[in-house]
C-alpha cells in the first residue's frame, strides 16, 4: 500500500472520529449523538458527577467550542468549499474507487452491525469523496508525463486491487453433543459471542467472543474448509456444525466482501493525481483553495 493511500485513509479515520459528540438543540430538546445512538440530555443538569463535583452542560459546551471551534468549523467551511469548486470543475470520483477504500476501511473494524455498517460506510463515502476531490483541485495543471505514470502502474499496480475478503468467527467444541446443544440455543436468538466466551475450547479466541477477523479468501491462515462453508454463506449468519481436527466448529461468517480490481484506463487519473501531489510536496489541505472563493468566518484576523 502506497505511503500516499495509506495517508489517505488515515484522514478518513481521523474526519469520521473527530468527534465523540455531536449536539444539536430544539425548542423542546437537546439531543446528543454518542456515536450511533441518539439520547436526549437537561442542559440544566450536570453532563458529569466525580464524588459530588459537578460539570455544567454550559461548561462542557464552551469547552467544546473553546478547544475546538475554530479547527471544525475550518473543516466544514474546507468540505463545502471544496464540493463547490468540484461541481465547478465537474470532477467526478470513480465509484469503484470509493468502494476499495471503504472495503480496506472496513477491514480495519472490529464486528459491526448492519445498522453501523451503513451509518459508517456513509460517513467514509463523504470523507473519501471529499479527499479525492481536494487532490483533483490542488493538482489541476501539474504537469506528469505519460511514460511517468505507465511506469508507476507497471510498478505497483497491485496496491489500488483489493482482494475478495471475509470476517469470520468460530466456536470450537470437542463432542457432538455439546454441539448440538449450541445449535439449539443459536436457534432460539441466543448470542453467539456469549456461547463462544462460555462453550469454545480455542483459547485464542475464547476470550472475544470467537471472533478471528478479517482474512482474504486465499488465506493460509484460515482452514480451506472454513472457505469452503462460507462460500456458500450468507452474510451475518451461522452455519451448520462440521468436523475439523480441532473438534466441531460453527461457524459465523460476519462479512464477505469481494475483490475489486481496475483496469490503466480506470485508475490512471488517480496515479496521475498521487503523482502530482508528491511534486507538489505539501500537506493536503484546502486552504490553498481559500482564495478561489469569497470566505468570512467568524475566525478570520
Amino acid at each position: 500500500m502506497s505511503r500516499r493511500l495509506l495517508l489517505g485513509i488515515v484522514v478518513v479515520l481521523l474526519i469520521t472520529n473527530i468527534a465523540t459528540f455531536l449536539i444539536w438543540k430544539t425548542d423542546e430538546k437537546i439531543v446528543i449523538d454518542t456515536g450511533g445512538e441518539e439520547k436526549e440530555i437537561n442542559s440544566n443538569k450536570p453532563v458529569a458527577i466525580i464524588d459530588g463535583a459537578k460539570i455544567s452542560y454550559d461548561d462542557w459546551v464552551s469547552s467544546l467550542r473553546r478547544d475546538y471551534g475554530e479547527k471544525h468549523l475550518k473543516m466544514l467551511i474546507d468540505q463545502k468549499l471544496v464540493k463547490q469548486l468540484a461541481e465547478q470543475e465537474n470532477i467526478h470520483v470513480h465509484e469503484k474507487v470509493i468502494d476499495r477504500e471503504i472495503a480496506l476501511l472496513t477491514t480495519m473494524q472490529g464486528i459491526m452491525t448492519k445498522e453501523e455498517t451503513a451509518r459508517m460506510e456513509e460517513k467514509w463515502r463523504e470523507s473519501i469523496l471529499h479527499r479525492y476531490q481536494l487532490e483533483a483541485l490542488l493538482t489541476e495543471g501539474i504537469d506528469i508525463s505519460a511514460g511517468e505514470i505507465q511506469k508507476y502502474y507497471e510498478q505497483y499496480h497491485k496496491q489500488y486491487d483489493f482482494q475478495a475478503s471475509r470476517q469470520y468467527s468460530h466456536i470450537v467444541v470437542e463432542d457432538k453433543k455439546t454441539v448440538e446443544k449450541i445449535m439449539d440455543e443459536l436457534d432460539q436468538g441466543a448470542s453467539f459471542r456469549l456461547l463462544a466466551k462460555e462453550y469454545s475450547i480455542d483459547g485464542d479466541t475464547k476470550k472475544e467472543g470467537g471472533y478471528l477477523g478479517f482474512f482474504t479468501n486465499k488465506s493460509s491462515f484460515v482452514p480451506s474448509k472454513y472457505n469452503e462453508k462460507a462460500a456458500k454463506m450468507e452474510e451475518r449468519t451461522y452455519s451448520k456444525p462440521f468436523k475439523t481436527t480441532d473438534g466441531f466448529v460453527i461457524l459465523y461468517l460476519h462479512r464477505n466482501l469481494p475483490s475489486i480490481t481496475f483496469s490503466y484506463d480506470e485508475i490512471k487519473p488517480y496515479i496521475k493525481r498521487e503523482l502530482a501531489l508528491d511534486k507538489l510536496d505539501q500537506p493536503l489541505t484546502a486552504s490553498p483553495l481559500w482564495k478561489k472563493a469569497d470566505i468570512n468566518w467568524i475566525f478570520e484576523e
